[in-house]
């Protein structure tokens, strides 16, 4: 899987990672609370 862009979401508790492909479909969505 190659991912053409990747976006982080830094909030206060949890951060949210996200990766699109060259077709711009999400292909990873992540979900991390900042004590992991």
């Amino acid at each position: 899987m190659k991912l053409k862009r990747i976006g982080v979401d830094l909030a206060k508790q949890v951060f949210q990672v996200h990766g699109v492909d060259s077709h711009e479909q999400v292909k990873c969505r992540k979900q991390l609370k900042r004590h992991q």
